[in-house]
């Protein structure tokens, strides 16, 4: 899976984890600083659970992830 593609997967399904608009997420998660780690640590990321990944983001978009 390319970094885009990547990037496009976390954005969709974290909105639908959320029950929010995924222009919104995106605008989050940029704001936050997640699309430049979804970047600079891919390689970590792509390879976790889509579970983990949704508790990942929710930790880190509430200040509890390092």
């Amino acid at each position: 899976m390319s970094k885009l593609s990547f990037k496009a997967f976390c954005i969709e399904h974290y909105a639908a984890h959320t029950g929010r608009p995924s222009n919104e997420v995106y605008e989050e998660f940029d704001r936050e600083g997640l699309l430049a780690m979804l970047d600079s640590d891919y390689d970590d990321l792509h390879g976790m659970g889509l579970e983990y990944l949704m508790q990942f983001f929710d930790d880190y978009l509430k200040g509890d992830a390092t």
